[in-house]
């Protein structure tokens, strides 16, 4: 018999790379997504559509089949600008709270909660699961609501819900358009203005798809899994756009004193104009970090199979293309 799967974010990035992969390896699927959403890869897959909002409960009630196999939440408000505060409260807490109460109504068989890295203290340089976990006290309103959370999964494992938490690093891959698409799209066409000094973890997008299939199948209850990958500095990520695309590129990161500049008058005009900008204090925050995610466990654990830096960029790139966002 097919195991049941219900995605939540399915329209998203990673969801649409999650979604891809289930249906390959014979999920039933039950795709839950915005109304009027972009539905990208899904309208090719055999899946079952339900158009919903995650603070709607009846909608997610009516959609999540009884008895699913895995419920996969990776429904979130990633934005860094803290005119969206509330509104990313309201989807990352109370949304996950909906989707909890309805994966115990339905009598769920595991719960898989995707959340981020910088939930842990990020001030150490290496991260694993033994690392404090500061989220809770982040200036960072995405941060902030991921923790909180994570802390309703917890309480839910201890009422009694198979439950396991995700931490991806930052993720690269086919069917991004919104978050490192965009620095790839600027530094693929020459509209790059500088590149953000920071390192990190990367993960390609393919890669943790298989890592969710493995914490539905292998994952610990109560655990959580980090998702590191090729570490690198963002200026290393740049490189391999330009020679993808045969184009110079900024060879050098922006000093942080010019970019924290970029950040607060970024924030002065969202102030004035009620409209996110294009840089933000906190988005600033995220690009002056030195973090490596240690994903030994989620390989020991759940199979998970990182893949080089010049892989993802090159799928993101290849793909891009093929949507016409770069020329």
């Amino acid at each position: 018999m097919a195991r049941t799967a219900f995605v939540t974010g399915a329209t998203g990035f990673l969801g649409q790379n999650l979604v891809e992969r289930l249906v390959a390896a014979g999920w039933t699927v039950v795709a839950f997504h915005r109304p009027g959403a972009a539905l990208g890869v899904l309208e090719r897959l055999p899946v079952t559509l339900a158009a919903g909002d995650l603070l709607e409960t009846r909608a997610l009630v009516a959609a999540m089949p009884k008895g699913v196999d895995a419920v996969f939440h990776l429904a979130g408000d990633t934005s860094m600008w803290r005119g969206h505060r509330v509104r990313q409260a309201r989807v990352n807490v109370e949304g996950t709270r909906n989707v909890l109460a309805a994966a115990f109504g339905a009598g769920a068989r595991r719960f898989i909660h995707v959340s981020t890295w910088a939930t842990y203290d990020l001030s150490r340089g290496t991260v694993d699961e033994a690392t404090p976990q500061t989220g809770g006290r982040s200036p960072i309103g995405y941060v902030k609501t991921k923790h909180l959370a994570e802390l309703l999964v917890r309480a839910a494992v201890e009422r009694g819900l198979d439950a396991v938490i995700v931490n991806p690093a930052h993720i690269v891959g086919r069917y991004d358009r919104h978050n490192w698409a965009r620095l790839i799209v600027m530094a693929a066409t020459g509209r790059l203005p500088g590149v953000p000094p920071g390192t990190g973890s990367f993960a390609h997008g393919a890669a943790v798809a298989e890592a969710l299939i493995g914490a539905a199948e292998r994952g610990r209850r109560g655990e959580n899994y980090l998702i590191g990958g090729d570490d690198a500095g963002f200026v290393d990520l740049v490189r391999e756009v330009g020679r993808l695309a045969g184009r110079r590129v900024p060879r050098r990161a922006t000093p942080a004193v010019l970019l924290r500049l970029a950040g607060y008058l970024g924030a002065v005009k969202g102030a004035l104009t009620g409209r996110e900008p294009a840089v933000t204090p906190e988005g600033v925050m995220i690009a002056l970090t030195h973090a490596r995610i240690v994903s030994t466990k989620a390989e020991r654990e759940l199979g998970y199979r990182p893949v080089p830096l010049s892989v993802m960029v090159e799928d993101s790139f290849r793909w891009l293309k093929a949507e016409g966002l770069i020329p």
